[in-house]
């Protein structure tokens, strides 16, 4: 089973461990409620384990295969996009999670894009709420 297989199925089960292996140790997460990445795989397995309690209905719909430019370097790194739906308090998000890859084939780089907007906001004070909660930002 390829990585983003593996990914996917790991969230669907809410798997912290599964996911752990599937990260490289400097891996970065570019969020929309963050400007900076969240960076390094015990930063992103926190911020996982926040979102795995904060998605209510979550459930990937579609997947993507390609290539994109990893951030900053010039160079493309195969990639997948796997399309997502959820509710965060009661707002319906529709959104994509872009995953990139290194040589080995673990997640390097990782992007998420949401919308509408107002699900942007919900999910940013739910998010900020549980990095406090589980001492990751203060």
């Amino acid at each position: 089973m390829e990585t983003a297989d593996r990914f996917r199925t790991a969230v669907e089960k809410r798997d912290l461990a599964a996911l752990e292996e599937l990260f490289t140790e400097d891996v970065r997460l570019y969020s929309p409620v963050k400007f900076t990445p969240f960076e390094g795989r015990p930063m992103v397995l926190g911020l996982f384990g926040v979102l795995l309690r904060t998605f209510e209905d979550f459930r990937y719909v579609g997947r993507l295969d390609g290539t994109a430019e990893t951030t900053g370097t010039g160079e493309e790194a195969p990639s997948d996009i796997l399309i997502f739906r959820a509710t965060i308090q009661g707002k319906q998000i529709h959104g994509i999670d872009l995953l990139q890859f290194d040589e080995a084939g673990l997640i390097k780089e990782f992007t998420v894009m949401v919308r509408p907007q107002s699900a942007v906001h919900a999910l940013g004070e739910a998010v900020l709420a549980g990095l406090v909660a589980d001492g990751l930002v203060s």
